[in-house]
């Protein structure tokens, strides 16, 4: 597969990225400081629309396996770039109903292309670097979207509220050159047949393999050392250290260096295997998180130290583990579905970093914008992923000879 096919597969992530790091990071801050949600109340519909979101993943994994892959892609893109307006655009009144709407229409398309177009690539790739290369173009693609979405709102208007509702009006034309660039380019692949198994039955094979079981363990306890940041990074560099104007520049920050990396990650992985290449990430990604805590008013440059190293981790947590469930996948001929649990575990992890960490802070004390209950917010933006990381770095040293294939 040539270089040119490889790059117009990972184009169509651009997209779908741009689209994820607005509602997982933005929304929260959106509508509680401009729609006056209280943050209990937005971390309940937060963690209620995530978790019916994952809940769905294995059904439309369980699909993608039994209908074309890049007719459900196009299918779902639809309601995926509606929702998406919509969301960033709330209304005056009645916004809890207008989230939890929106919300579930832009989960239900995002979730359906993101699967479809996942199990793709698996087709797409004749072997496991090859896989690696598509996953990291995929990813590297991604990683550009979301450092336009990051860098775009502050840009677009001098209110970030502002330019979050403009920006919602840029994924339109994203979506629609990528989407042309993608099919255009790259064929169907050569899927591998989907079993007959009814879902319940097709989806406990995914997880009766002992080495998909291993990886998942890894992946939820590195995935919600990934998400708690994710969901505070904006109310910690604003209440914090606060920077706010500084926050689109910094979130680039760390995205940038997270594409830049992406070869290198890809390298390493050729020429060490994957799992070393992934434990090395997540080490360097504690001891950039180890002194964030210790922070406080004006510590830009620091800050922006920690971004970036953390950044360069982030490069190895997107396209390493991704590469070796395609494999696991395939090698059962369920690409579809093991994506599906995948996706399901992912999402998992952001519903109970959100559901959980801002009902929490809200208990100790912290009130966004008021200086209040500042301690705790520094100990689970900085210190508590830091338990999680530890966690799934010891499981993969652990399990590193059954992940390595």
């Amino acid at each position: 597969m040539t270089s040119g096919r490889i790059l117009a597969y990972g184009l169509l992530g651009l997209p779908l990225a741009f689209a994820a790091l607005p509602v997982y990071v933005h929304v929260p801050r959106l509508y509680a400081e401009v729609a006056g949600l209280p943050l209990a109340l937005l971390g309940v519909i937060l963690l209620g629309t995530r978790l019916l979101d994952a809940g769905i993943d294995p059904l439309l994994g369980w699909l993608a396996d039994r209908v074309p892959r890049r007719g459900m892609v196009a299918v779902a893109l639809l309601p995926f770039v509606a929702g998406f307006v919509a969301l960033l655009n709330p209304p005056e009144e009645r916004a809890a109903l207008w989230l939890i709407g929106t919300l579930a229409l832009t989960y239900l398309g995002f979730s359906a292309a993101t699967i479809a177009y996942q199990a793709w690539g698996a087709d797409v790739g004749a072997d496991s670097r090859l896989r690696t290369r598509l996953t990291a173009a995929r990813e590297g693609f991604g990683l550009i979207g979301v450092v336009l979405a990051a860098a775009l709102p502050t840009l677009l208007a001098p209110a970030l509220s502002d330019g979050i509702a403009r920006l919602a009006w840029v994924l339109p034309v994203l979506l629609l050159l990528a989407t042309l660039v993608t099919f255009s380019r790259v064929g169907p692949g050569v899927p591998q047949q989907a079993s007959d198994r009814p879902l319940l039955s097709s989806l406990r094979s995914v997880v009766d393999d002992p080495a998909f079981r291993r990886l998942l363990g890894v992946f939820v306890a590195n995935g919600i050392a990934a998400a708690l940041p994710a969901t505070l990074f904006l109310f910690f560099v604003a209440d914090v250290l606060q920077l706010e104007a500084a926050s689109g520049a910094l979130l680039a920050l760390y995205f940038i260096a997270g594409a830049a990396s992406l070869p290198l990650w890809v390298a390493l992985a050729a020429r060490y295997g994957r799992v070393a290449a992934w434990l090395g990430a997540m080490l360097l990604s504690m001891v950039a998180f180890a002194g964030a805590s210790q922070l406080g008013s004006g510590d830009l440059w620091a800050f922006a130290a920690i971004c970036l190293a953390s950044g360069l981790a982030l490069g190895a947590d997107l396209a390493l583990p991704a590469a070796i469930a395609a494999d696991l996948g395939e090698r059962r001929g369920q690409a579809g579905a093991c994506f599906g649990v995948w996706n399901f575990v992912a999402k998992l992890n952001l519903a109970l970093a959100a559901g959980l960490a801002l009902p929490l802070l809200a208990l100790l004390g912290y009130v966004p914008g008021s200086g209040a209950g500042l301690p705790a917010l520094s100990f689970a933006y900085a210190l508590l992923p830091l338990v999680f990381k530890s966690l799934a770095a010891a499981l993969l040293w652990r399990w590193r000879h059954h992940l390595e294939i």
